[in-house]
């Protein structure tokens, strides 16, 4: 296939998510829900969405493409690359595929076990589309005879991936998280913003806020005011049993904590926070909570903060789970490794 193939035809997958409800993905959904229960069937549509939008909408495509040298023959691929996918959101692993794709190799792909069903039948609808792109995919319980290799998985499981792939041609990432730096002066609509940053995909996603940082003395009555309109989670039984697992364990303990009855927030110098909390550190002035982040930066998926505030890349409010095709995984540019280290 050529460039413009492979582009058209992700164009009409993303036409085709956009149209009139597809009623057997919407059965996947919640056959997935049923299998994992944290992958709500809203939540995993909420990702299709997004990736309708960004990853296969033309516009964007190209824009994002054009950066690139794609130099791939139009006959089969002749390159495999073993893709290890990460299961903590819906559809996470897609950008990993779909680049692969796009820089003109064959993925070979290992699912997550905790979102099994979707993926797959997403490629035999791009299959339906233009059969020429079943050469390109292949779905494996294990890698073998691959020539790179993209892995995605915590600290302990990356350590595995090094020892085990690292004489290939390689992208291994690690555990990382949002982050957001309040200056206690945002407005009650920029702290609900926030509250999409923290409580997406119930928070389970790298770049959702899973740890604040705040100017000693901060006031966290309007934080957690903001934070009352996601007390439906009390409603999910998995979020529910980490609430009140962590509610009583904190208050058996002794610790402080501010909690709304939606999420428990405590201070803690950790940046990765358990389901149903978010941490917090205080600063004393900018620079500071500035250096702090600095020294942070490779546990740092992303920071939230009002524009201006720091002299960092930051987004705004609310903008933590929209990524662009551009808004790689740990910082490593995915689509120029696919077509300069090949």
């Amino acid at each position: 296939m050529t460039d413009n193939q492979r582009i058209n035809a992700l164009v009409q997958l993303g036409n085709h998510l956009k149209r009139a409800p597809d009623e057997f993905l919407i059965a996947l959904q919640k056959r997935t829900e049923f299998h994992n229960a944290w992958f709500t069937p809203a939540f995993q549509q909420r990702a299709l969405e997004q990736l309708a939008d960004s990853l296969l909408n033309e516009n964007s495509l190209q824009k994002w493409l054009a950066r690139y040298t794609l130099t791939a023959p139009a006959a089969p691929p002749p390159t495999t690359v073993g893709l290890v996918l990460a299961g903590n959101i819906p559809l996470v692993g897609l950008h990993d595929v779909l680049s692969v794709f796009l820089a003109g190799h064959r993925a070979q792909i290992k699912p997550s076990s905790k979102d099994p069903y979707v993926l797959p039948y997403l490629i035999k609808l791009l299959a339906g589309i233009d059969p020429a792109t079943a050469d390109y995919f292949q779905l494996v319980s294990q890698l073998r005879h691959f020539d790179a290799i993209i892995a995605t998985g915590s600290n302990n499981s990356a350590r595995y991936f090094e020892s085990y792939f690292g004489k290939y041609p390689h992208i291994i990432r690690h555990n990382r998280n949002g982050v957001a730096l309040l200056t206690g002066r945002e407005s009650a609509e920029e702290l609900h913003r926030l509250g999409d940053d923290v409580f997406a995909y119930y928070g389970l996603g790298c770049r959702n806020v899973s740890k604040l940082y705040v100017p000693r003395g901060y006031d966290f009555t309007p934080l957690l005011e903001a934070f009352h309109d996601w007390k439906h989670y009390q409603n999910h039984v998995k979020w529910k049993n980490n609430f009140d697992y962590n509610f009583a364990l904190l208050t058996l303990n002794k610790e402080p904590f501010y909690h709304n009855g939606a999420i428990i927030l405590r201070e803690s110098p950790e940046i990765a926070s358990h389901i149903a909390g978010l941490y917090y550190s205080y600063y004393d002035s900018i620079g500071a909570g500035t250096q702090v982040l600095r020294d942070q930066q490779e546990h740092i998926q992303l920071v939230v903060a009002q524009p201006g505030v720091l002299d960092l890349p930051t987004l705004d409010f609310g903008q933590a789970q929209q990524p662009g095709p551009d808004d790689y995984a740990d910082g490593v540019d995915t689509m120029q490794f696919l077509t300069t280290a090949l």
